[in-house]
């Protein structure tokens, strides 16, 4: 298996909200290819993970099926060989090439838009994978009906099967992939930097994942460890400050109003469960959306030490993964603060 087989597989995939659907479709191809969704259109942004799924499904088919025959392939890729084709005079030899593949995986179609000849052709290897029920997955930037100059006959194929979107995760999920990331390529990286990395981060993962491999470079360069005074430093110009916008204290009172907890509760010494749980949201915002630093978020409830800070934003952050109602309570907040 090769080096990118092996980084772009499903295990490899961070699965949020906002590629659920996408992730599930894309298992469904691989498992049962032809069967299952055909064709799969999968649609999203740059750097949201449509390629990763694609060689996902590349691999396992690879692994569950070893006799089928896939391509992957850019739509950039399929038109330069279209153009070959015609100046040899070979275009038979390419027809005949894709139909004997069991598999197509092509990567980003809105490249065809506008080039007739290419929609013209891919429009005959379309429908005889189609007809032969050989698997189709293509990936765009766009649904099929916004991207322009695309012929109609294309567009009602693409949408024939089932259309998957991939939307930016959320911040969670940009911590769970931070994390994985950082596991996977041996990179200490402090639970308060991935979240303020992941908070103020927001274009797109592979831009998130850049971030990550600069301070890994510069950590390694200067011999220090990675840290959020860093990461201002080194990343100022795609880091999102967002201190300016919003206080601790807007915080606390946008945690209370949600839970029905006085913020004198949240701000006092007070352990019953529904305070706590309070006041651990409350400092994991805190951390997440000002530029304080631990013990300076400490002194906004009653004094608390920076280890007590740390245990609050580091708690919260793991249950957050798995629990879908604090997860939800955590999104209306931040609502409510934006």
């Amino acid at each position: 298996m090769s080096l990118q087989q092996f980084r772009y597989t499903f295990e490899n995939f961070v699965v949020g909200s906002s590629n659920q659907f996408a992730n599930a479709a894309a298992m469904a191809v691989a498992s049962q290819p032809g069967t299952a969704y055909n064709p799969l259109f999968i649609y999203g942004g740059s750097g949201l993970g449509k390629t990763h799924l694609l060689h996902a499904i590349h691999t396992q088919i690879a692994k569950n099926w070893p006799d089928l025959v896939d391509v992957y392939l850019s739509a950039a890729t399929l038109i330069n060989e279209l153009i070959n084709a015609i100046r040899y005079e070979k275009i038979h030899e390419l027809q005949n090439k894709y139909r004997c593949m069991d598999v197509m995986l092509l990567d980003d179609v809105q490249f065809m838009a506008g080039k007739e000849r290419t929609q013209e052709e891919f429009f005959h290897i379309f429908n005889s994978f189609y007809e032969s029920q050989k698997q189709i997955v293509l990936t765009s930037d766009k649904v099929p009906k916004e991207i322009p100059e695309l012929e109609e006959r294309l567009r009602t194929r693409f949408e024939w099967g089932l259309i998957a979107d991939i939307q930016p995760p959320d911040v969670e999920t940009r911590v769970a992939i931070l994390n994985k990331k950082a596991e996977t390529d041996g990179i200490p990286l402090p639970a308060d930097v991935s979240l303020f990395l992941a908070s103020h981060v927001h274009s797109n993962v592979r831009i998130l994942e850049g971030s990550l491999l600069r301070l890994k470079a510069f950590s390694e360069m200067a011999h220090e460890s990675i840290s959020i005074d860093m990461c201002r430093h080194l990343l100022k110009d795609i880091v999102e400050d967002q201190q300016t916008f919003i206080s601790s204290e807007e915080i606390i009172k946008a945690v209370s109003r949600h839970f029905k907890i006085r913020t004198t509760d949240i701000k006092s010494p007070k352990r019953a469960k529904d305070i706590a749980i309070a006041r651990q949201v409350a400092m994991y915002l805190c951390r997440e959306m000002t530029a304080e630093s631990f013990p300076e978020i400490g002194t906004h409830f009653g004094g608390k030490d920076h280890s007590t800070v740390i245990h609050a934003v580091n708690k919260i952050a793991g249950l957050v993964l798995n629990d879908s109602s604090l997860q939800k309570d955590i999104q209306l907040i931040r609502r409510s603060l934006s």
